[in-house]
C-alpha cells in the first residue's frame, strides 16, 4: 500500500494513489509505503529514481548499514518502532528512511500507530510542518511519546500484579498468574528500551550530519532530552519486575516448604501408632486387653495418645502454626 502526502499551509494532505498517473501529477513531500507491491515499488523507482530496499535489507542491523549516504547522494536510515497489539505480544518493527530530492520515503512491513499519530496531528495543526525533515522529527518526538504511554501501561500492570502478590493468601495459581504477567511486562520493557537506544542513534546521527537547521536542531535536542528522561523509568521498572519475580518465586518456595512440611509432620505423627501396632502384632503371649477388663479402652487411650503427642511437641516447639 501506497501512501502519499503533499504539504499544504503547514499541514499534511493525503492523495489518494490509484494508477502510476496519480504518482506521477502528486507532488509529495512523504511518500509512505506499507507492505508495497512490486508494482508501487516500481513506481517509485522509475518516477523518482529511488530504490526501495527489501524485507532482507531493511533487517539487517549492522550499524554500517543503518546510516549511510549512497553514491547518488540520497541518505538512507534504517530506525526500529515499537508495536504493541491487543491480541499478542509487542513487537519492534523496523522502517527503512530515504531521503531523496527534498522528500521522505519510508518502508514497512506493519501500519504502525506512531505514523497514523502523525498523519493525524500534522491535519489538524497547521505550520507544525516545514519540509520532509520536519515529518522525520515528528516521528522521533511521537514514537518517544508513544514509548512513554507503553511505559504507563507496564505501570499500571505491575501495580496489579503487586497487589495480587502481597494479598494475604497467595495460591499457586496466583503465582503462576503473576508471572505469565510480570514475564510479558519485563518482555515489553525491553523492547522499549531497544527501541528508545535506536531512536537516540537515529536522531543523533542527523544532528551530527549537518542536516538539520537550527530549529529542527533544537528540535532534536529535546527529543533526546524526552528519551533520556525515559531511561530511568525503564530502569526503575526493571527493579521493580525483578522485586515481584523474586517475591512470587519466594511465595512458591514457600508454599511447597509447607507441603513437605505437612506430610512430614504427618509421617512422624503416624509412626508411634504404627509402631505400638506392630509391637502388639508382634506379641501374641500377653495382650492386656484380653486379660484386663478394661483392655480395649487402654488399647484405644495408648493409640490416640501417641498420634496427639506429636502434634502437641510440635506445636509447643513452634513448628506448626
Amino acid at each position: 500500500m501506497i501512501n502519499v502526502f503533499v504539504l499544504q499551509n503547514g499541514r499534511l494532505n493525503q492523495v489518494p494513489i490509484d494508477t502510476r498517473e496519480d504518482l506521477v501529477n502528486a507532488e509529495p513531500v512523504w511518500v509512505d509505503l506499507t507492505d508495497p507491491t512490486d508494482d508501487e515499488r516500481l513506481w517509485v523507482k522509475t518516477i523518482y529514481g529511488v530504490t526501495l530496499p527489501g524485507e532482507d535489507e531493511v533487517k539487517d542491523i549492522e550499524a554500517s548499514a543503518r546510516y549511510y549516504e549512497a553514491e547518488n547522494g540520497d541518505l538512507h536510515l534504517r530506525t526500529d518502532f515499537l508495536l504493541e497489539e491487543d491480541d499478542g505480544p509487542s513487537r519492534v518493527i523496523t522502517v527503512a528512511f530515504i531521503l531523496a530530492r527534498k522528500m521522505l520515503f519510508s518502508v514497512h512491513t506493519d501500519d504502525l500507530p506512531v505514523f497514523r499519530l502523525v498523519r493525524m496531528r500534522a491535519r489538524s495543526r497547521p505550520g507544525s510542518i516545514g519540509d520532509y525533515m520536519d515529518v522525520l522529527l515528528d516521528l522521533y518526538a511521537t514514537d518517544a511519546e508513544y514509548s512513554a504511554d507503553a511505559l504507563e501501561g507496564i505501570y499500571l500492570s505491575l501495580e496489579e500484579v503487586s497487589g495480587r502478590v502481597l494479598q494475604k493468601h497467595f495460591t499457586d495459581d496466583d503465582a503462576a498468574a503473576a508471572l505469565n504477567s510480570i514475564a510479558r511486562e519485563e518482555d515489553l520493557n525491553g523492547r522499549i528500551r531497544r527501541n528508545m537506544m535506536d531512536t537516540r542513534r537515529a536522531v543523533s546521527f542527523l544532528m551530527r550530519g549537518r542536516l538539520l537547521n537550527a530549529d529542527q536542531f533544537e528540535e532534536a535536542r529535546q527529543i533526546l532530552r524526552d528519551i533520556e528522561s525515559l531511561d530511568g523509568h525503564t530502569s526503575f521498572l526493571f527493579d521493580k519486575i525483578n522485586f515481584l519475580m523474586d517475591a512470587t518465586v519466594g511465595f512458591i518456595n514457600i508454599n511447597q516448604n509447607k507441603i513437605i512440611k505437612i506430610f512430614s509432620v504427618a509421617s512422624v505423627a503416624f509412626l508411634p501408632p504404627t509402631l505400638i501396632a506392630s509391637i502388639y502384632g508382634m506379641n501374641f503371649k500377653w495382650l492386656p486387653e484380653l486379660e484386663w477388663q478394661a483392655g480395649y479402652p487402654f488399647a484405644l487411650a495408648l493409640m490416640v495418645t501417641s498420634a496427639i503427642a506429636p502434634f502437641w511437641y510440635f506445636r509447643r516447639r513452634g513448628w506448626l502454626k
